[in-house]
């Protein structure tokens, strides 16, 4: 922990830097469904559009006590000058609903060197009736993100505050290492890239005890508790680490479009409240692509 934490403080004293920002299809979103994880950069006024399959919805280290796998399509439009709007729409695999959830969002693209690149942007979340994900114990969200490259790997810190029925602050770092082919695939214009990395979240949780209150009508079902066994509410506004995970994401690029595929293991960690979260492996594929 005396290591981890030397870690920290040199990342959050190069909060005025960290990794590179991907202007694909949504820079960052809080279930980390939306974007490809490869690095690719569109450095032009470019429209986006992309989807994703998930094997169930993961919320800054938590799942709900029902696996939801999801699809989810999205749009993004990125500006010369660094502006960038966004849409998004998610179902949950096996209902009937159309649309679980919209996402609507914008912000901003900075770039302080070629090393230190970051983006700020506010995000809106709106949920169909029976509010189904974990997500749904909030509603809006401000992330802050920086990333810096420092050659023999990558580093990211985002800051969040995400606000709506339940209030929380979160802090993510991600350390990373990007490979990129040097021969061709099938043709001069293709390439693959492939980018393993480590996560760790560190917040508040008191969307768990939102989220408990809200689907409290199903509470023996879902394995769902209020309290502890001492009958003493758990403190869910401390803040603490809540996940780590390790990603390993690889993609196949052409100018205009990415496929990917990525495996993600998840290790929560002082799991309290509402949630019976567990170790889990998470599947996603993206494709997305560029009109520039």
């Amino acid at each position: 922990m005396k290591n981890l934490g030397i870690l920290l403080f040199i990342l959050m004293c190069n909060a005025a830097n960290a990794v590179e920002m991907k202007r694909n299809i949504v820079p960052y979103t809080t279930a980390n469904r939306f974007v490809a994880d490869t690095d690719t950069v569109i450095r032009k006024r470019s429209l986006s559009v992309g989807m994703s399959y998930g094997s169930d919805a993961l919320f800054f280290g938590r799942t709900g006590p029902i696996t939801y796998p999801f699809v989810s399509t999205d749009v993004i439009y990125n500006t010369k000058n660094g502006v960038f709007i966004y849409g998004s729409a998610l179902k949950l695999l096996g209902y009937p609903t159309l649309a679980d959830e919209v996402d609507l969002g914008g912000g901003y693209y900075y770039r302080f060197s070629s090393k230190l690149k970051g983006s700020v942007s506010y995000s809106r979340f709106i949920f169909k009736d029976d509010e189904r994900v974990i997500q749904s114990a909030t509603s809006n969200d401000i992330n802050w993100k920086n990333t810096y490259d420092w050659k023999f790997l990558k580093s990211s810190v985002m800051f969040d505050y995400l606000f709506g029925k339940s209030s929380d602050f979160f802090t993510t770092i991600n350390l990373y290492k990007r490979f990129e082919t040097t021969g061709n695939i099938f043709d001069g214009k293709d390439y693959l890239t492939f980018e393993p990395g480590v996560s760790m979240i560190m917040g508040t949780q008191n969307f768990v005890q939102r989220y408990s209150i809200d689907h409290d009508s199903r509470t023996a079902s879902d394995n769902i508790v209020i309290f502890g066994d001492d009958h003493v509410p758990y403190n869910n506004g401390r803040f603490e680490v809540l996940n780590y995970s390790f990603k390993i994401p690889i993609a196949y690029n052409r100018p205009h479009y990415t496929f990917e595929a990525s495996y993600k293991y998840s290790i929560p960690v002082n799991v309290e409240g509402a949630l019976k979260n567990k170790r889990e492996s998470f599947f996603n594929l993206t494709f997305y692509y560029v009109f520039y």
